[in-house]
């Protein structure tokens, strides 16, 4: 087994270490998201947490750790006799994005279960988690499937798997941890409240700090062992500090007043539901443990509501996390504190002062990471190099882990000949509920909620001889192939007699995610009228409905001469909506030459990741007043070319919707022109709306009832 990285070898990242720590000592906060840039130590972090966690006492032999002093009732492998037990680590355990939903929740066999009635059942990660840490790295990329086993198994602490007629509940109770970049996407909301806390991070922009995270990292790679030595003393440390902490958990005392700054603070902050008040007090609690005091402070509320409340104040995925600090302390000073904050004994000196030993309440030392929780935990010195003094300006460095999704630069178009004036980008209007549009035929996409697919989850549609192991099982194909054989197999008693050619796989339709690349029209024709707000308000509502339905998108703008690839495709939606709202508009309309980047953008794809079928989506009046970079073609009009180049997409196969921009009394109907030269529908931007459309669904139905009957204009008549 290597040697993992130490949890104080990590370089700055005090908020990350903080929330980690305060887990530790306090398993009912629920868990830590880490949100940030690759790069910066998220993964290195988590996976160090589990040696500073306490030993568990497990009974001997119980494949699902239950505890000697308390065994689960319903235990598979019980009931469990009293005894003392055994004494294990605390296991931290992965789950990887492309797990099985049998990986997860464990897996029966069913082969034993038809042929020897034996209920065989191998417990999978959620077993193996409990009493220790599930960790999911890129949690956001972690199917739809596998989200809802996981907060069915948090908000029950136990995992059910129901399967054939066989029933099987084990407990499980872990430490949920996941770490994102959110240019990859964002996570489901339901899960994003599963969190208890969430942390920022970002690399530091401090050149001294740099070269020490390089120097460890290098060290320990040379030597793995001798590194972890060297930190041994550091490490044995903190984890006396977390089972100090642990133990003091239980004598700390909640008061009326720290209560009602964390109610006042919920509400002032307007958070969904009472997960976050809670969250907020066993925060609280457990940073009054970690800085070994008996009493919770106006402090430990602030820092509490830093880490609990970010993650929780989204109203739409385009939102990004965060807390107006001056507004939090506005609604704490509401409700000072009763008493004057005393001194802690354990350090008379104070954290500032950097006495000898620091204790639990000021940490080893006065650097940057000691002073309870203003101080980032309260963490051993990191061996007194330069990267000291660094620590302590990290946070006034600019936050920059969502740099590339949450604040993207404009784009800035080539100089062109005939790009006409710029104009300053426009807000998008608000966005509202769109149609549903899809992608005709059935896939073998990623799961998710647009598009038909055969997929691993959904209505069963029919049954096959299995590929590989034996996942879902189509009981009655399984009987009818069996059958027919019994007699020659010798078949005396009741049972039937299986063999493994019987077994059939269930094949199953669902939900796929689709990519839906946006080909969006920013010349100056959509300037007009004050229009480009009104298709920026229908594009973020595109853009949201992606979100919902677990899709990629991708953006590309045309304006002037030439198409850019404003984003390529991604799972980040923020990403793209930040984009759009930077988007300028002017110039001319090279139609051919968007079209033709967006055919260039799907081949592509298409080599990337085959199963994923794209949707192509051109928000656009349907003007074409410049060739633009069209294949360097100069002997056809713009008009021509835009035709040309949509009638490749459509060879192509490519499903395609044209959303109509065009408005006004006058309207020359050349998008709809495009949209037959695509193979596709047009909508206007009214008609995108999900409710405009209930409303045409409805006219449609009354008209075509009304010429069902040739007779029917004669009755109307008499």
């Amino acid at each position: 087994m290597s040697t993992p990285y130490p949890f104080t070898a990590v370089v700055g990242q005090t908020d990350l270490r903080l929330a980690l720590l305060l887990n530790a000592v306090s398993p009912a906060v629920g868990g830590v998201l880490v949100r940030g840039e690759k790069g910066t130590a998220k993964s290195t972090a988590v996976r160090a947490l589990s040696a500073l966690l306490p030993q568990v006492d497990v009974v001997s032999g119980c494949r699902f750790s239950c505890a000697p002093t308390a065994p689960d009732p319903v235990c598979p492998d019980g009931p469990h006799e009293p005894g003392p037990g055994g004494v294990r680590p605390a296991r931290m355990v992965e789950l990887p994005v492309g797990a099985s939903e049998d990986r997860l929740v464990g897996a029966l066999d069913i082969e034993r279960a038809l042929a020897e009635g034996v209920k065989a059942f191998e417990p999978g990660l959620l077993a193996d988690a409990h009493r220790g840490i599930l960790y999911v790295d890129e949690v956001n990329l972690l199917h739809d499937h596998l989200i809802d086993l996981l907060l069915d198994a948090a908000a029950m602490g136990a995992s059910y798997v129901e399967r054939e007629g066989v029933s099987v509940r084990h407990a499980a109770r872990f430490l949920l941890v996941g770490t994102m970049n959110p240019e990859e996407g964002e996570l489901r909301p339901q899960l994003l409240d599963r969190f208890g806390l969430t942390v920022e991070v970002a690399a530091s922009r401090e050149p001294a700090q740099r070269v020490e995270v390089v120097r460890r990292r290098l060290a320990y790679e040379d030597d793995p062992a001798g590194f972890a030595t060297r930190w041994a003393g550091d490490e044995h440390e903190v984890r006396a500090r977390v089972v100090a902490a642990r133990a003091l958990l239980p004598k700390v005392t909640l008061g009326d007043t720290a209560l009602l700054q964390i109610a006042a603070t919920c509400a002032g902050f307007e958070v969904d539901g009472m997960r976050a008040d809670i969250v907020m007090a066993r925060t609280a609690t457990a940073l009054a443990a970690w800085a070994g005091r008996t009493e919770v402070r106006k402090e430990d509320v602030r820092q509490a509501a830093l880490l609990a409340l970010p993650h929780r104040r989204r109203r739409n995925p385009f939102d990004a996390p965060g807390l107006d600090e001056d507004m939090l302390d506005r609604i704490l000073d509401e409700f000072p504190d009763e008493e004057p904050e005393p001194e802690p004994e354990p350090d008379p000196e104070g954290p500032e002062d950097g006495g000898p030993d620091g204790g639990p309440d000021g940490g080893p030392d006065g650097g940057p990471d000691g002073g309870g929780p203003d101080g980032g935990g309260g963490l051993p010195p990191q061996g007194g190099g330069p990267e000291d003094q660094a620590s302590a300006d990290t946070p006034e460095a600019p936050e920059t882990g969502e740099a590339p999704a949450e604040a993207p630069k404009s784009p800035q178009p080539s100089v062109q000949e005939n790009a006409g004036p710029e104009q300053a980008a426009v807000r998008a209007a608000e966005p509202f509920r769109t149609k549903m549009l899809s992608v005709p035929g059935l896939g073998e996409g990623a799961s998710g909620r647009r598009s038909r697919a055969r997929t691993a989850h959904g209505r069963t549609t029919g049954a096959q001889r299995p590929r590989g192991h034996l996942t879902k099982l189509h009981l009655a194909a399984t009987i009818q192939a069996a059958a027919p054989h019994q007699k020659a197999r010798g078949r005396a008693g009741r049972g039937l007699v299986i063999r493994k050619d019987d077994l059939r796989q269930a094949t199953r339709e669902g939900r796929e995610g689709n990519l839906v690349l946006f080909v969006v029209d920013a010349s100056g024709s959509m300037a007009a009228r004050q229009r480009m707000s009104a298709v920026k308000g229908a594009v973020l509502s595109l853009l949201l409905d992606a979100y919902q339905r677990r899709d990629k998108v991708g953006l590309i703008t045309f304006r002037g001469a030439t198409a850019e690839l404003a984003l390529p495709p991604t799972s980040s939606v923020d990403a793209a909506a930040a984009r759009l709202e930077q988007l300028p508009t002017g110039g001319r309309t090279p139609l051919a030459a968007g079209l033709l980047k967006a055919h260039e953008v799907l081949r592509i794809e298409r080599l990337r990741d085959p199963s994923r079928r794209p949707l192509l989506v051109v928000v656009t009046d349907g003007r074409a007043t410049s060739a633009g970079n069209a294949g360097g073609r100069t002997d056809s009009s713009p008009r021509e070319l835009a035709g040309h180049s949509a009638r490749l997409l459509q060879a192509g196969g490519v499903a395609s919707v044209v959303v109509d921009c065009e408005s006004g009394p006058v309207r020359l109907g050349l998008a709809g022109v495009l949209a037959r030269d695509l193979g596709g529908p047009a909508v206007t931007l009214d008609g995108l709306r999900a409710d405009s459309l209930a409303g045409l669904v409805k006219n449609v139905r009354t008209a075509v009832a009304a010429t069902a009957s040739p007779n029917s204009s004669n009755r109307r008549a008499a």
